[in-house]
């Protein structure tokens, strides 16, 4: 392990973790191509973690594409926009790809919007100002991200402008924008930072205007080099630092992120803030720019759909809302010896089987394995050979947490730190005995969360 990444505190890397086949070759060399307008989208009311938001809008009326159709109820909640022009259909209720059971709003499409390169010119082309920031009122940089119903893109979808917001009690001295990607197969980020690293620049000095962060850094991890060198270029004489983090799972994590840039300890059961520092993702960096650029809402996003299930993998550039059926279509379908569908990636993604699940703000990719990618032993015993201990990048014991939810235990849970993983699925792709850790931690947290609520 190196001492000291060159020009930052940390190391470049954080203790425990592991070095899973990132398997990012089936897609990391296709180019972003443009999703042609679907005939229908279905967009959940709870596209973020917080609270849900409420509809403004009937069935049988007619929106516009961008226009704003749902309102947050709370505030850490956000608003939602329509990501196609058409007609709003009866309210009906999902199954969304992580289980859980929402209300959403159909629009069947109908009107034109902008496609093909015309689309990416909308959403991503054009110039990126890097100067001129302070002009820009921080409270009024925060209030654009929550008009344009921003939400954090790298997956935990957690609303953009109470992470991007002036704050006296805990002042932000560094922000870290996370171009790492750690998760196996996923490209989505990485492409985004090839072809459009000007509005991740742009983006990334406004949030740092907001938060009055005095130091912003990009970190991506060195499996990515070509993504390395344009930033490099973008963030030419802005300030911005590029640090470049050893390959290692789950460097995406915010804490080891930290940890590995500027050797800061968040303190378990803490935030970023509690050490000063701020995290976001690329992409959400350019939504970033848009909204408070050109004043546009969060309506596209981009999606990788890889794996050896699919015919043509590829990342997507995709109106939110869109099946995950749609997105197969459109990369040619699957292969017959597909066996398994995930929304995200195969280490913190959610299995799912109906291919009409809607995508949301937070899905950063489509993952279709094939048999040979999904076999798996069977489920035995545990055998206490510690290996989910020395992978955890939390330091918890993963094997106790999890016995303790199977029991339903949540005193036991709680004293076992349940809340402080993250999910990350260390511990479960290490185990030797295939016991489902981290579904059992899921089903744990999820009681105790149960009885915090009453």
């Amino acid at each position: 392990m190196a001492l000291k990444l060159d020009g930052f505190e940390g190391s470049g890397t954080f203790a425990h973790g592991i070095h899973p086949p990132d398997r990012k070759a089936f897609s990391k060399d296709a180019a972003i191509r443009v999703m042609p307008t679907p005939d229908k989208v279905v967009l959940s009311l709870h596209q973020n973690i917080g609270g849900p938001c409420e509809p403004l809008v009937k069935p049988r009326q007619t929106v516009s594409w961008g226009e704003t159709i749902g309102k947050g109820t709370s505030f850490v909640s956000t608003t939602l926009h329509a990501s196609v022009p058409g007609v709003v259909q009866r309210l009906m209720r999902v199954t969304l790809a992580n289980g859980r059971h929402m209300d959403t709003l159909p629009i069947k499409a109908q009107g034109e919007i902008p496609s093909g390169q015309a689309l990416w010119d909308e959403i991503f082309g054009g110039d990126w100002p890097t100067t001129g920031m302070d002009d820009h009122d921080p409270a009024q940089i925060s209030r654009d991200i929550n008009a344009a119903g921003l939400v954090g893109l790298g997956g935990a979808a957690f609303p953009t402008h109470v992470k991007i917001m002036p704050s006296d009690k805990k002042p932000i001295h560094t922000l870290i924008v996370n171009g790492c990607e750690c998760e196996p197969y996923l490209t989505s980020d990485y492409r985004l930072m090839i072809e459009a690293p000007a509005p991740i620049v742009s983006g990334a000095l406004l949030a740092g205007r907001s938060l009055g962060a005095k130091r912003i850094v990009i970190g991506v991890e060195d499996n990515k080099m070509p993504a390395v060198e344009a930033l490099k270029t973008a963030a030419a004489g802005t300030g911005i630092q590029i640090a470049v983090l050893r390959t290692k799972y789950p460097q995406g994590s915010e804490k080891h992120l930290i940890q590995a840039v500027i050797n800061r300890q968040v303190p378990l059961g803490g935030l970023p803030s509690d050490v000063g520092v701020a995290i976001s993702n690329v992409g959400t960096m350019a939504a970033v720019a848009r909204a408070v650029i050109h004043n546009k809402p969060l309506t596209h996003r981009v999606i990788s759909v890889t794996g050896g299930g699919i015919v043509n993998p590829s990342n997507v550039l995709a109106p939110i809302g869109v099946s995950f059926g749609a997105l197969i279509d459109f990369c040619g379908g699957l292969r017959p010896d597909a066996a398994r569908m995930v929304a995200g990636g195969p280490m913190m993604g959610f299995a799912f089987t109906n291919p009409d699940t809607p995508v949301t703000k937070g899905t950063s990719g489509l993952t279709v394995m094939n048999r040979d990618e999904v076999a798996a032993g069977e489920e035995t015993v545990c055998v206490r050979c510690g290996k989910c201990v020395d992978v955890c990048p939390m330091r918890l014991v993963p094997t106790k947490i999890a016995m303790a939810s199977r029991h339903q235990d949540i005193a036991l849970s709680r004293r076992y730190n349940i809340m402080a993983c993250f999910e990350c699925g260390s511990c479960a792709y290490t185990c030797p005995a295939h016991i489902p850790l981290v579904q059992l931690i899921r089903a744990g947290k999820a009681r105790v969360a149960a009885a915090d609520r009453g």
